[in-house]
Parts: structure tokens; C-alpha cells; sequence
């Protein structure tokens, strides 16, 4: 099953039950290299879900000393690609390091998000290393 981390709205209870229809549940974990900033969201649908107009997001900064905290989920594939419907265009998901060890999904700054890292649209192969610890 997919790893999922989030750092923002899709870690309210609210979200997870009108995306996912189901409550989730996850361990703390942190993303590494990636500095967080807020984005201002236009979809009324996501502001109504979330509650915000603003959400957290997060760049590459290639810095291993920055860590943005957060929660991995394991989710089904149904669930992934709901979770894509939610994200607006602002965010793009990759597969990205946490400080456990596990890669994740995780949507990131669609601007700035590193071409080496795997962007969705893969095929399930080449998906992060699902739920393998160090």
C-alpha cells in the first residue's frame, strides 16, 4: 500500500472523512530537504473542505537540516488518487525522503518541485519503497 505524508489540511479530520470517507491513521514523521511557506487557494470546494484559504506548502531546499513535520499514512491506491483530486494545481506529488528512512508521497511546490525526484504519473513499479523501515 501507498505511504502518504502530509504536513497540512489532509492531516484534519474533516478533509480525511470527505476525501478519503474514512479517518486515517499515521505515525509522526518529518520531510527532509523541504522548507514550508503558506499558498493561497482560489478552489471554493478545497476552502470549503479545509476550513482555510491558506495552506501549507512546501519546496525542495536541498538541505538536509530542514524538516518539515508531519504524519505518514498508508492509504490504498483508490485513496491516492483522491487525494490527487483534493490537491490543487499549486501542489505537485513526489516521492520524497522522511527522517524514518521510508519514502512517501508527498505533494510539494509544483514551481519548484526537482525533476529528480518521481513525480505522479508513474506506473505502481516505480513507486516509492511502500513501507520499508531502516
Amino acid at each position: 500500500m501507498p505511504l502518504l505524508f502530509s504536513y497540512g489540511t489532509l492531516q484534519q479530520e474533516g478533509v480525511q472523512r470527505s476525501t478519503f470517507g474514512r479517518l486515517l491513521e499515521g505515525e509522526a514523521d518529518a520531510l527532509v530537504g523541504y522548507a514550508q511557506t503558506m499558498v493561497r487557494i482560489e478552489d471554493a470546494d478545497v476552502v470549503a473542505k479545509s476550513g482555510k484559504a491558506h495552506h501549507p506548502i512546501v519546496a525542495h531546499s536541498g538541505r538536509d537540516a530542514d524538516r518539515v513535520s508531519g504524519t505518514v499514512f498508508e492509504i490504498t491506491e483508490a485513496e491516492l488518487a483522491a487525494a490527487d483530486a483534493y490537491e490543487v494545481d499549486a501542489y505537485k506529488r513526489v516521492s520524497a525522503p522522511l527522517a524514518s528512512g521510508r519514502r512517501a508521497w508527498v505533494y510539494v511546490d509544483a514551481r519548484g518541485a526537482p525533476e529528480s525526484l518521481l513525480p505522479f504519473g508513474r506506473t505502481q513499479r516505480e513507486a516509492p519503497d511502500e513501507g520499508s523501515r531502516r
